[in-house]
């Protein structure tokens, strides 16, 4: 392996180990952290959101990079001259034994794929969301990562922080009675959807390996309108915005309201953009606005799950918002509240309470509002999010985004997204991974991958 020092993997056989043990202490004081102690990571895909992924564990030993694009990369090798590099993620799973752990920064139709190869060689595994692009690949990899015993997270930094925890701590505390509608926005996509499939020719930049980029997605011709950011919006590499979002929020709402699989979802869209007369789009996706079947994702959307009554709690619709769209303003709401580009609504018996987008609560009800006492912190706080994930790595408590939760999340959204292809009311059956009214539908909860690629 090319790194640039001692590893967690490197040893001295025989006597000579006797005479090399030397106090950590007195190599670099408290807290210090010696060479040993580092894992061993390896990063695919750090041109994107990886780069900072990739900075957020610079404690440990960054050992190889494995990137399809070496000039979105570049910068990201120079900061680790000592990384080994690579194109090819199977190269450097192949060649990079020493290996601890893989973080995954890559497009959303590669995370299973790639993470499915860390764990069956027994590597720790952190992904960006969603963790993977359908349901089947979800349960599978989470269900690989359970038998490998290997230590996972999903890229949601705000799961199990201060904000998140408060906004349980008050749901479950009742400060507004049963919750049986939650509403959650977000100011997403930002990127072009409602798009055609570009008919016009390019070149792919020699810096890119286009067939490597591909993957297991199915076989297109390159255009800058997919990589290296627009590919969210596409239905063969992205999730749109509910796949690159939801993820993001659902954590505070799952854990809120302790809620399980949604029994149906649906979801209201359109494919129609409109430009005010300030806006300058630009004119490479302007002209693939799409005039019949779109190949994207649509430009604004409503989607809605609905979950079973637990225990004694009552069922909860839960609504989503993109594109723009928001809620309507509750009734009760103190005239000083607004509702801000993104974030949630918990409609109770009593009033309502609400949230930024990843937690943070506040009671909106002016009725109550006065004379309401916060209850007392007892969910556990992150120590961090990454901090978390490399000392689950070092045996530690698993990560609070771990891929059993982080499955979860996505199963939600990925429900949501084959609502949003399909256009239909779907009633669903978690127990067979099945929509039960809509067999057409199903198609959208598995993937097909191209010749050469599988899980």
């Amino acid at each position: 392996m090319n790194t640039s020092g001692p590893t967690r993997r490197s040893f001295i056989p025989g006597a000579a180990a006797a005479f090399t043990v030397i106090p950590r202490y007195v190599l670099g004081g408290t807290g210090y952290t010696p060479p040993s102690d580092k894992l061993n990571i390896g990063a695919v895909g750090v041109g994107g959101m990886g780069k900072s992924y990739v900075a957020a564990c610079n404690s440990e030993n960054i050992a190889a990079i494995a990137d399809v694009d070496d000039a979105l990369a570049a910068p990201v090798r120079a900061q680790y001259p000592g990384a080994a590099s690579y194109r090819d993620f199977r190269r450097m799973l192949e060649k990079e034994r020493g290996l601890d752990a893989v973080i995954i920064g890559t497009p959303d139709h590669s995370h299973a794929t790639i993470a499915m190869a860390a764990i069956q060689l027994g590597k720790a595994v952190y992904c960006a969301k969603p963790m993977t692009r359908t349901v089947h690949e979800a349960r599978t990899v989470a269900k690989a990562a359970r038998q490998a015993k290997v230590a996972t997270q999903m890229s949601v930094q705000s799961c199990a922080s201060d904000e998140a925890c408060s906004t349980a701590e008050w749901i479950q505390a009742g400060a507004v009675g049963e919750i049986r509608e939650v509403h959650v926005w977000t100011d997403r996509p930002v990127w072009p959807q409602g798009l055609a499939r570009p008919k016009e020719n390019a070149a792919a930049p020699h810096s890119l390996d286009w067939d490597l980029w591909l993957g297991p997605a199915p076989e297109r011709p390159y255009h800058p309108l997919y990589h290296p950011f627009n590919f969210r919006g596409w239905y063969d590499f992205g999730s749109g915005a509910l796949g690159d979002m939801g993820c993001h929020t659902f954590h505070v709402i799952v854990r809120a309201l302790d809620l399980g699989s949604p029994v149906s979802v649906s979801a209201d869209r359109t494919f129609q953009r409109v430009f005010s007369p300030e806006q300058k789009p630009d004119p490479l996706w302007t002209r693939s606005i799409v005039s019949s079947t779109p190949e994207t994702f649509p430009v604004s959307s409503i989607v809605t799950w609905n979950f079973a009554a637990r225990g004694s709690h009552p069922a909860v619709r839960m609504c989503w918002y993109e594109g723009g769209l928001k809620p309507p303003r509750p009734a009760g709401m103190a005239p000083d509240e607004q509702l801000e580009p993104d974030g949630i609504l918990f409609v109770g018996e009593k009033g309502i309470v609400g949230s930024g987008f990843s937690g943070g609560p506040r009671l909106l009800t002016e009725s109550i509002r006065k004379n309401f006492t916060p209850p007392p912190k007892t969910l556990p706080r992150t120590i961090g999010h990454y901090r978390e994930w490399i000392q689950a790595c070092k045996g530690g408590t698993p990560a609070s985004c771990n891929f059993d939760f982080g499955s979860q999340l996505t199963e939600i959204c990925q429900l949501g997204v084959a609502a949003q292809r399909s256009a239909k009311y779907l009633e669903y059956d978690a127990s067979t991974m099945r929509f039960t009214n809509d067999a057409d539908a199903n198609q959208y909860l598995s993937e097909q991958y191209r010749a050469g690629w599988s899980l």
